[in-house]
């Protein structure tokens, strides 16, 4: 029987989420006529207009959300190789993401709690709104402060994240929310002239150093201490994405029976120090997102539910198995060179060992 003051918070969070998704809505409600991009409007320009700065909006804080931009600054950079951008969004994750992209040349940061920040919360609008840029790019159409920080800004051209319709018939992927945003600045574009780009959407890219990559290896040498490749695991997610121990031990049984002749298995540990496993495993543990980008990249596979974790491994471009019960795999699943979604509500244990494989190899 849980504590009274464990009873308590519980109750108190539980409050808090509730209160945190009516807020959201009615902010979203408020919002969403924003700014409407007018995806079928003919610029009519006499020629093609020179993009050199470029304000990409995403203000959250949260590790997947922000890796989940990365493709659509590779596609930026593609298009436009002299191009500045400049990136709007929450917290102190971001220029540790973007260092190793010398295209991102200023990152606006809204504090992680604006209420008791209110200076800088200030400060930050109001560098969105000093520069003038040549395009602006809300990366989320349902964002109510990226629709509103779209509005504030200053530009040539604005783009408030809105899809169309076109792009969802032309594109079965164009759900993605790592996709979407390159599917729609590249319609974008097109319509102020530019050529269309038909190549596959760039993966994430947490862009490793080759420091950072040898740095990862020579860690997971330390943990298992001999020569044979090594698969990773992840147990833990937030809220109802994070399977539960009765479903790990299991699985976990059977990576085991499966692979601990040829491979070693080890747990990449959370921020919170948990194990849905009990700590079975050898572990590695780190609070530097760098670093456990590079131990991710020196192992053969990564498995874990979707999270941050998640889109971090495949950032750092380890085949990925993004395990999926409560999220939509076409909304965030990993897509990188061997990665693969599983709905393990409709699929069996024989099936996820498959795809193991499958990524083993690739």
């Amino acid at each position: 029987m849980p504590l009274p003051n464990e009873y308590n918070l519980r109750i108190t969070m539980g409050g808090l989420k509730k209160v945190n998704v009516v807020r959201r809505n009615i902010m979203r409600s408020l919002t969403r006529n924003i700014g409407v991009t007018n995806l079928e409007k003919d610029f009519k320009l006499k020629e093609k207009p020179e993009i050199k700065r470029i304000l990409i909006i995403r203000p959250n804080k949260r590790l997947g959300n922000l890796l989940l931009i990365t493709p659509l600054l590779q596609e930026v950079n593609e298009a436009f190789p002299d191009c500045k951008i400049d990136i709007f969004v929450r917290g102190g994750l971001a220029p540790i993401l973007f260092e190793n992209y010398s295209n991102v040349d200023r990152i606006i940061k809204l504090p992680g709690k604006p209420f008791k920040e209110l200076i800088k919360y200030s400060l930050a609008w109001l560098s969105v709104k000093k520069k003038r840029y040549d395009m602006v790019i809300n990366v989320v159409n349902s964002s109510s402060s990226g629709r509103l920080s779209t509005k504030f800004a200053t530009a040539k051209f604005k783009h408030f994240g809105d899809v169309s319709d076109k792009i969802k018939e032309m594109y079965t992927d164009s759900n993605h929310m790592a996709k979407y945003p390159v599917y729609n600045f590249r319609y974008f574009l097109s319509k102020l002239g530019y050529e269309k780009n038909d190549t596959p959407v760039p993966p994430l890219n947490l862009r490793l150093s080759d420091k950072e990559l040898e740095q990862g290896k020579q860690i997971v040498k330390d943990i298992v201490k001999n020569d044979k490749k090594t698969i990773a695991i992840f147990t833990f997610a937030t809220g109802d994405k994070c399977y539960k121990p009765e479903w790990w031990n299991p699985f976990y049984e059977r990576l085991q029976s499966e692979y601990a002749n040829d491979y070693n298995i080890i747990e990449i540990l959370p921020v919170e120090n948990v194990s849905q496993i009990d700590f079975k495993a050898p572990t590695y543990y780190s609070k530097e997102i760098r670093e456990i980008g590079g131990v991710m990249a020196a192992c053969e596979v990564f498995i874990g539910a979707d999270s941050g974790m998640m889109h971090l491994a495949a950032a750092s471009l380890v085949p990925t198995i993004g395990l999926f019960s409560y999220t939509n795999p076409a909304t965030y699943g990993p897509y990188n060179k061997g990665s693969e979604s599983i709905n393990t509500n409709n699929t069996t244990m024989d099936s996820w060992i498959e795809s193991i494989n499958k990524a083993l190899k690739a």
